[in-house]
């Protein structure tokens, strides 16, 4: 490679530390390119020179100290073989080489001489903007055509392969000489083709932004295109191929998933545009075959759900007792799946299982209500009895005679009686046993 890694990495960290502070992002971008395109480049190592080439046009003030330990490190083991073959003659090359260099840097005060006395040293740097501001312009207009008048994904492909190319030819542009006009260069060459201004580069870097933006758009609105062809073509080969209605369920349920992939491909798009026969064409033959299925699976989803909330309440119901909260609960989750089940009208192929399952849970809710009664009447049976006990034991006579005794036993045998009728499976059930023991205990003890 020409550049080794060592005096790569030295030249970056010395390039950020110049342009970092100064918010030179697009100098740094540009020599940093440059650099990565040396270290891939096989050949002899670069010289001091062709580093500065590759980098005091984007910073002038960069030191030449630093350069020459970057090209130290990079041809330190080949320096001495180097002098000794080329000997004076690769001496005067490269002070020809330097020459060429120093007059081509980005200060006014050197190129503006030799500008005006021996413009021909400029050429190198006139010449290779020219050249890359052509081909910039020409790839960016050639993409443009492409991608915005598209038929096809070849032209995509194509405008892509465009859009980088200028994208290379933009990063070879030196910005260091806007603002400088090679005015006799371009006399002698019959004119100039470009008005570089700081302006054009941003409006040209921008340009190619957003045409990589749409290339990146188009791609993926094909490869979308593409993927729900393939799902609706292999949809319906399923759903006729399909020997159950759970398979044809199945495929109808891709069937439409690909049609609202298409729905979803941005209009603007080559694949937009394209997109729409088919659109058309996929939904009309999905209405045709899928109704009576939709409808079917439409009913199945209702009768589900019904089963859901039925099962829920089953599962309520066998951690009875219950409370009157919670056994109404249970009525509202019955009642929500026969809300369900009456919604499948009498045409409807399953029709007799909605009905079916209608008549159980009806039945049910029968039950519950009973249930959810009889808790309702235990309570207010207990409560009753622990208010007639208190009252009871607050009107207790200090002196009891036979007469008060048995009139005590009247009303405990009083308080007794509702609750021996308190039903089991109620949660007051234990509570009222516990009572009776208590009151049958004090009526033998008067």
């Amino acid at each position: 490679m020409r550049l080794n890694a060592k005096a790569k990495a030295f030249l970056t960290q010395e390039i950020s530390k110049q342009a970092d502070p100064l918010g030179w992002d697009i100098q740094k971008e540009i020599v940093l390119k440059r650099l990565e395109k040396l270290a891939e480049q096989p050949g002899d190592p670069v010289s001091k020179d062709e580093l500065a080439v590759q980098v005091t046009d984007m910073f002038p003030s960069f030191e030449e100290k630093t350069l020459s330990k970057a090209a130290k490190l990079n041809t330190a083991k080949n320096w001495g073989l180097w002098l000794t073959a080329t000997g004076v003659l690769g001496a005067g090359v490269a002070g020809l080489i330097g020459v060429v260099w120093l007059v081509n840097l980005p200060y006014p005060m050197v190129r503006r001489p030799v500008a005006r006395v021996a413009p021909m040293l400029l050429l190198p740097s006139y010449l290779s903007m020219d050249r890359n501001y052509r081909e910039a312009i020409a790839h960016v207009e050639q993409a443009d055509q492409l991608v915005n008048n598209a038929t096809s994904g070849a032209d995509i492909e194509l405008g892509a392969e465009k859009v980088q190319l200028a994208q290379t030819n933009l990063d070879q542009l030196p910005v260091w000489f806007l603002g400088y006009e090679p005015v006799k260069v371009c006399q002698f060459m019959g004119g100039c083709s470009w008005r570089f201004t700081f302006d054009e580069f941003q409006q040209a870097r921008a340009q190619v932004g957003r045409m990589e933006a749409r290339v990146f758009q188009e791609k993926n609105a094909l490869t979308a295109l593409e993927n729900a062809k393939t799902q609706i073509q292999t949809a319906k080969t399923l759903y006729q191929q399909a020997t159950d209605g759970q398979q044809k369920q199945t495929a109808i349920g891709n069937w439409q998933e690909g049609i609202n992939q298409l729905e979803l491909i941005p209009p603007q798009t080559l694949a937009g545009s394209q997109s729409q026969n088919i659109l058309r064409q996929s939904a009309q033959e999905f209405n045709q075959v899928a109704g009576t299925i939709i409808g079917g699976v439409q009913t199945q989803t209702m009768i589900g759900a019904a089963q859901q909330f039925a099962n829920r309440a089953d599962q309520m119901v066998m951690t009875a007792p219950l409370t009157p909260d919670q056994w109404q609960e249970t009525l509202t989750l019955y009642g929500q799946a026969i809300q369900r089940l009456e919604t499948v009208e009498s045409e409807n192929p399953q029709y007799l299982d909605a009905q079916t399952f209608l008549a159980e849970y009806t039945q049910k809710i029968g039950q519950v209500k009973t249930r959810f009664s009889a808790e309702e009447t235990a309570r207010h049976k207990l409560e009753r009895a622990e208010a007639l006990i208190q009252a009871l034991l607050s009107n207790l006579p200090n002196e009891r005679d036979a007469q008060t005794r048995n009139r005590i036993k009247r009303e405990i045998n009083q308080i007794i009686a509702p609750l021996q009728k308190v039903e089991k499976g109620t949660t007051v059930y234990d509570d009222a046993q516990t009572l009776i023991q208590q009151a049958q205990q004090a009526a033998q003890k008067l």
